[in-house]
């Protein structure tokens, strides 16, 4: 059996669900941040990472009956955040793909330059040593925090921190490397 979570801000959920507003504005604003940062990573772009955080705290407020508490609350809306930003990027992927042909030949030049950046950023991931690879990929690639890496794994977050930044150290310099 799964072990529920205590969660601190089961209150503003419960008024979250009788439809108080000033009880949504207080879980936006405690988590919008964080949030907010994740969407960016993944969509670079700060407009577009606004409207995925907002169409993921719709969603979320929408939804929030199904919220279990097997997860923190923090978790299950990290999960929507990264969520709503994959589908932005995979529909935003498919408008490219309906360009003109002559944008596509252009698109395509610059689309080789980028895979190659980043099969070379791939290669340096995987030449780090196991625990930097394994705290970067939860951290930078699956949008983890380093409270929630040092649960899953099983070490402080000051570890989860400090292989963090061990890793894109070793990245620099391998990539440094590779340019020379």
């Amino acid at each position: 059996m799964r072990q529920k979570f205590h969660n601190i801000h089961a209150d503003l959920i419960d008024r979250c669900l009788e439809g108080d507003a000033s009880a949504q504005r207080q879980l936006y604003t405690s988590y919008s941040r964080a949030m907010f940062n994740i969407c960016y990573r993944i969509t670079n772009d700060h407009s577009d990472a606004e409207d995925v955080l907002q169409e993921a705290f719709v969603s979320a407020f929408r939804n929030l009956s199904s919220y279990q508490g097997e997860a923190t609350f923090g978790a299950w809306l990290k999960r929507i955040v990264i969520n709503k930003s994959i589908n932005f990027l995979k529909k935003k992927r498919v408008d490219l793909e309906e360009l003109t042909p002559e944008n596509e030949v252009i698109e395509e030049e610059d689309t080789k330059q980028d895979e190659c950046t980043v099969q070379k950023v791939k290669e340096a991931i995987e030449q780090l040593p196991d625990g930097y690879r394994v705290v970067f990929s939860l951290y930078m690639l699956e949008g983890y925090d380093h409270g929630e890496i040092s649960h899953i794994l099983g070490i402080t977050e000051s570890t989860s921190k400090s292989q963090y930044n061990r890793a894109k150290n070793k990245i620099r310099l391998l990539l440094k490397q590779q340019s020379l």
